[in-house]
């Protein structure tokens, strides 16, 4: 089978790899339907994040399910299932807790799963996919292939916006700045407007993104940052700043940005993935009684309640992936989302 193997950075070839087999009883093998190219995807491609050796890549992703082992009780066969962008088994204390990220026996997209070796990356053809009944949601059926893209955003992207907007502490009336406008700052603003926020201030430089985010519930847009960005938000907010702001990039800029747009007692929820030197500025947090909560995303314990507002219509996180291309252009995909030629780029193998 054909899956994308990461070599070093900006060296991503679609290869030829062994096809998955099933090894611990507990797992699934999935036929994947679509994927898609991370913004986190994009430290490894830069060279930020090191590729010590050729391994495949790719944390997102759906499909339907061909094989199971014979202690999967809660997958079947043919069901239509999302993979959230980590391996849990959704039981242990830590996931009964809501933070299936950190679940005791799970692991990543990649990376050694502590349960049969190293795991599959999630651009390919086919995925084994450890502690199945845990990890997979099943979607029931039947699904449309126009449904398709909505469905993957809740592997990753629309889950971690909600859960930037969650750990803020977003509610009716609040208003709401959300710093970083690639697929998950974008998503946030979705949250934003879905748990009832009445001012959205997106800060986007992009005329694409500005559009979209619009179209998903932003009510102002700023395309200033530093100093003339957080005074425009304070204008929009009463001359205060933002009751929450959600940070969604992960750059000691992006992090700087989102604390000084926030008013004395306010949140800032932050889930852009660390990467870029972020700082947490302790006696500006103590003076002005800012929040920071937040960190890699549960994403599968977002799912159910975000699932049926997706399949309705309610809210329309598909609209991210902005590019499709087969899986055999992976490397194209990556170029046009380094390059910002694309906010998300859909993988069809």
């Amino acid at each position: 089978m054909r899956a994308t193997v990461i070599h070093a950075a900006r060296d991503i070839r679609v290869e030829t790899v062994p096809d998955p087999v099933l090894s611990t009883g507990g797992d699934a093998i999935v036929r994947v339907v679509a994927a898609c190219v991370c913004g986190s995807d994009l430290w490894p491609y830069r060279g930020v994040t090191p590729t010590r050796a050729p391994h495949r890549i790719g944390h997102e992703f759906v499909g339907v399910v061909e094989a199971v082992g014979e202690g999967v009780q809660h997958v079947a066969v043919g069901d239509f299932v999302i993979a959230p962008f980590y391996v849990c088994d959704n039981t242990c204390i830590n996931c009964r807790n809501g933070v299936s990220t950190s679940c005791l026996h799970g692991g990543w997209w990649g990376a050694d799963d502590r349960l049969g070796g190293f795991a599959d990356g999630g651009q390919g053809e086919r995925v084994r996919v450890p502690l199945a009944d845990g990890t997979l949601v099943v979607v029931p059926g039947p699904v449309g292939d126009d449904e398709v893209p909505g469905l993957l955003a809740l592997s990753d992207v629309m889950g971690t916006g909600h859960h930037a907007a969650v750990s803020a502490g977003v509610g009716p009336g609040d208003s709401v700045a959300v710093v970083g406008d690639g697929a998950v700052g974008l998503c946030a603003i979705i949250a934003a407007r879905r748990l009832g926020a009445s001012t959205i201030i997106a800060m986007s430089r992009h005329p694409q993104r500005q559009e979209l985010a619009r179209d998903f519930g932003a009510t102002h847009i700023v395309a200033e940052r530093g100093n003339v960005g957080i005074t425009a938000v304070q204008e929009i907010t009463g001359g205060i700043g933002a009751d929450r702001v959600l940070e969604c990039v992960g750059s000691k800029e992006s992090m700087d940005q989102a604390i000084r747009s926030t008013r004395p007692g306010g949140m800032v929820g932050y889930v852009g993935a660390p990467n870029g030197g972020p700082e947490l500025p302790v006696r500006p947090l103590f003076n002005r009684n800012v929040g920071v909560n937040g960190g890699v995303a549960p994403v599968r314990g977002y799912i159910d309640e975000l699932l049926p507002d997706v399949r309705s219509g309610a809210i329309a996180p598909g609209r991210v992936f902005d590019l499709e291309l087969p899986l055999r252009d992976a490397a194209a995909a990556y170029a046009a989302m380094d390059e910002r030629r694309a906010i998300k780029v859909l993988l069809r193998p």
